[in-house]
């Protein structure tokens, strides 16, 4: 009798769940949907480029006229604007294909924000600002002026500038190099704060640069999720421990967060110190966060975007798209001069999240690099256009913009 109770037992409650599962789907996880693909040909200057982009979707180059590219910002009236390591900043109006410089700068301008009728420049030694109208044609020298200074330098000497859903400047900057005893914070002074997230702090009278998120070895490329405005950031991972480690990451940060580098390494299942740096780290190993999803090592993640409600099509809003860049390290090693075939392929891909909850990476763009290692392109900044495409900058290769749009417009939220 136990025994026969017991089997009628689980067979009510399987039957229970299974009618359940039927009336109420909406209680159950959802999931992201698995992408498909197409081969697409690219024809540049008589040569055909085979890449794979997701069904539905089409790769056009709008212009090969810009000069070592880096991140691209949309202004609020659809203008298109993009630092660069050659110093210029770039204009370009829809339909894109025509870039004009608005001012050259010397100290590598990498990335460009927009606040309050203000124009926000990002360069290694500071933000500069300056009034800035839309569809103003140049920017004068005489009206830029130093916002906030930042820790400057060579190694890893982009600076990404971005305002965030509460309206405050942040920074991401990275240390100078592998292991360089560089912290956000005290008692490291002034030109040794970097590694991190910053944000400026302006209730004072002087704007002061605070630490939101330390710990990380060049976190290139940040945004904030549409939905939970929650920021996430990329981050290059340090070339000394090989081709295979440590992974690359994309994390969350969050006010305060504290990421490990360059005192601890994440390999992938625990957290490992780093016997390249000898000082005391500035806060336990319990304090580390650890990265939401990860690349594999030696990929270079740089820009970062996140595809808004509306925009590209329903089963990637919310994700947020990276771009690989591709690192120089070659097989067995991870050194430089090593068969070139090996080293990591530049691509764009997705990070998909179901619902606040970053799951997996997924590719979007691929065949930048072909088999004996030339590439033709390497991804450097994303960003999500007013007419719901992905717009992403190469800085190698091809010097250009491209767009990847759907072949029959974007499709809307039912």
């Amino acid at each position: 009798m136990i025994a026969s109770d017991l089997l009628l037992n689980r067979v009510f409650w399987i039957l229970l769940f299974g009618v359940a599962s039927l009336l109420f789907p909406i209680l159950l996880p959802a999931s992201t949907e698995v992408l498909s693909y197409q081969v697409q040909i690219l024809v540049y200057r008589g040569k055909s480029l085979s890449v794979r982009v997701p069904a539905g979707y089409q790769l056009e180059l709008l212009t090969d006229k810009l000069n070592k590219p880096r991140l691209p910002t949309f202004a609020a009236n659809g203008d298109l604007f993009v630092g660069s390591r050659s110093g210029e900043v770039y204009r370009l109006t829809p339909p894109y294909n025509r870039p004009r410089t608005l001012i050259n700068l010397d100290n590598y301008p990498h990335s460009i924000a927009f606040r309050q009728g203000r124009i926000l420049i990002a360069q290694t030694d500071g933000v500069y600002q300056a009034p800035y109208q839309p569809e103003q044609p140049r920017l004068s020298h005489d009206n830029l002026t130093l916002m906030a200074a930042l820790p400057g330098g060579g190694g890893h000497n982009s600076r990404t500038v971005a305002v965030g859903p509460d309206g405050k400047v942040y920074v991401s900057l990275g240390i100078s190099g592998n292991c360089s005893d560089q912290y956000l914070g005290e008692p490291y002074p002034f030109y040794d704060r970097r590694g991190g997230v910053l944000v400026l702090d302006e209730t004072g009278t002087e704007p002061q640069w605070r630490s939101y998120g330390s710990g990380l070895r060049n976190p290139v490329g940040f945004a904030w999720h549409p939905q939970t405005k929650v920021m996430y950031a990329s981050n290059n991972g340090p070339d000394h421990l090989g081709y295979d480690q440590p992974p690359e990451y994309f994390s969350r940060i969050d006010p305060g967060s504290f990421h490990g580098m360059p005192w601890y390494q994440f390999d992938g299942k625990q957290l490992v110190w780093d016997s390249c740096i000898f000082t005391r780290p500035p806060r336990p190993i319990r304090d580390v966060t650890l990265p939401v999803v990860t690349f594999p090592a030696r990929n270079a993640p740089l820009g970062v975007a996140f595809v808004p409600k509306g925009a590209m099509d329903t089963q990637l809003e919310m994700d947020a798209v990276v771009a690989l860049h591709g690192s120089w390290g070659t097989k067995p090693g991870g050194r430089y001069l090593g068969d070139a075939s090996t080293r990591r392929h530049p691509k764009i891909v997705a990070v998909r999240f179901d619902g606040e909850k970053a799951v997996r990476v997924d590719d979007l763009v691929t065949g930048f690099q072909s088999a004996d290692g030339d590439r033709w392109a390497r991804p450097a900044g994303v960003a999500v256009g007013p007419d719901g495409a992905l717009y992403f900058t190469s800085d190698s290769g091809i010097n250009g913009l491209f767009r990847l749009r759907r072949t029959g417009g974007v499709i809307k939220p039912k």
